[in-house]
């Protein structure tokens, strides 16, 4: 049986992100889905997931930007992963991996009658969709991959681990908004403030008690306890190659730890034929609120649905 999570109803960076729930699996785990317009015959939809601990409120910015350029031509689908935002934590925490992850994107799919689909990755989200691409290749007729790659950066793990470990449990307003900013002021040199606190307030709430509570499974946290900065991880290129099955953009952060450079590089050597871009000064997850980041990712997904400006 999963294990209830206690959510605020009214978290403000969720509040302008109504959900469906979908039961996915077990009776008892739903996963959260966002549409931004129907889903009706002729519209592809662009499906994006979030990093390894993070919800669809990462997309804001992007959501927004989409809307005001593609309408509702083409609906964007945000999913929250099991144990993530408002989805449903798992019953079994050996469960948690990207290849489960992928199938159960492919089944909420399923569930919405989404034969074909543009997919949208950050980090880990993007880790699930070449899981996706080994499984289930007709589901994907493009594919964007931000801070992405066929292996984590071990330093990414234990900072992140670190990180929460430090947030866990800590009380009080007055000492939670410096601390929060501290943690992600290294992430967007020169961001405003209220930026900062948006983004830490993604994936953590005040409970009653003024004491800081994770958005997601804590069972995640245990999860990275056994890497260490040293530790080099064994790249699954079998699965990046697996998208080949159809067009791929590949973004980086300047600033990021997820996707060191080298294996970036060897990404692009790999797929020659992929869009490739550097997002600057910023690290993950990509905040994609202003029209230099986005448009790219907007022109990738005209080219790859046929639709064009002119079109509107």
């Amino acid at each position: 049986m999963a294990r209830p999570r206690q959510l605020p109803d009214d978290h403000k960076t969720l509040a302008g992100l109504p959900v469906t729930m979908i039961t996915v699996g077990p009776a008892k785990e739903q996963i959260a889905v966002h549409l931004s317009a129907p889903l009706t015959p002729g519209r592809m939809p662009v499906v994006c997931l979030a990093g390894y601990n993070r919800n669809m409120a990462d997309w804001s910015g992007f959501l927004r930007l989409a809307g005001q350029s593609l309408g509702a031509r083409l609906p964007v689908l945000l999913i929250d992963l099991k144990g993530r935002g408002r989805s449903s934590d798992r019953a079994r925490v050996a469960e948690y991996s990207s290849l489960t992850d992928a199938a159960d994107v492919a089944d909420v799919l399923r569930a919405l009658a989404v034969e074909r689909a543009v997919f949208v990755g950050q980090g880990y989200g993007g880790q699930v969709l070449m899981a996706l691409a080994a499984q289930r290749a007709a589901l994907i007729a493009g594919t964007v991959l931000i801070d992405a790659g066929p292996v984590s950066d071990s330093r990414a793990l234990v900072r992140l681990r670190v990180t929460l470990n430090d947030l866990t449990g800590v009380r009080g307003e007055a000492s939670l908004r410096p601390m929060l900013r501290r943690m992600v002021a290294a992430d967007y040199p020169g961001a405003l403030e209220g930026t900062l606190d948006e983004v830490a307030r993604r994936t953590h709430f005040v409970d009653a008690r003024g004491r800081l509570q994770p958005l997601f499974d804590p069972a995640l946290i245990k999860l990275l306890e056994p890497f260490d900065l040293d530790d080099v991880l064994v790249a699954q290129w079998p699965l990046f190659d697996a998208l080949r099955c159809a067009p791929l953009m590949m973004m980086r952060t300047q600033l990021t730890q997820q996707l060191r450079r080298e294996t970036f590089e060897e990404m692009m050597r790999r797929r020659r034929d992929a869009e490739a871009f550097v997002i600057e000064n910023q690290g993950s997850p990509a905040l994609l609120d202003t029209g230099d980041d986005v448009e790219p990712i907007l022109d990738f997904l005209r080219k790859v649905t046929g639709w064009s400006k002119a079109a509107a």
